[in-house]
């Protein structure tokens, strides 16, 4: 299996939800593989862009919603930086508690699915 270069875009708040989707392409038995290219730590003041480029030489973008991601800059405009560039996103969502029905303008007309193996390996697969 060819990986994937795949940009994890997420609120700082939810960085614990990062690392979970990290350790779960790294998991034996997963069965989506992806190198990350997310941001682990805010850059200067030219981070934006920084992160045009890294986002431009990925594969696709994942973004984990949840209730942060309204109020989460940087994550909203990585995702629009995404699209702007032509690049695949998917939306997961981070976890039922953290369900919203009022997406940002940013993700309008992009798919927000369940956060599990078939939902995240399907669309890899398809990059």
């Amino acid at each position: 299996m060819t990986k994937k270069r795949i940009f994890i875009s997420f609120a700082m708040e939810d960085k614990t939800l990062r690392d979970f989707l990290v350790g779960q392409g790294r998991n034996d038995k997963s069965p989506f593989e992806f190198v990350d290219m997310s941001v682990k730590k805010p850059w200067d003041s030219a981070w934006k862009t920084n992160c045009r480029t890294r986002i431009k030489g990925c594969d696709g973008v994942i973004a984990i919603v949840t209730k942060n991601t309204k109020q989460a800059d940087g994550q909203l405009w990585e995702i629009k930086c995404a699209r702007q560039e032509g690049v695949p996103v998917r939306g997961i969502w981070g976890n039922a508690d953290n369900k919203t029905s009022n997406l940002p303008d940013e993700l309008k007309g992009v798919k927000v699915v369940y956060w599990n193996w078939e939902n995240i390996s399907s669309w890899i697969k398809k990059l």
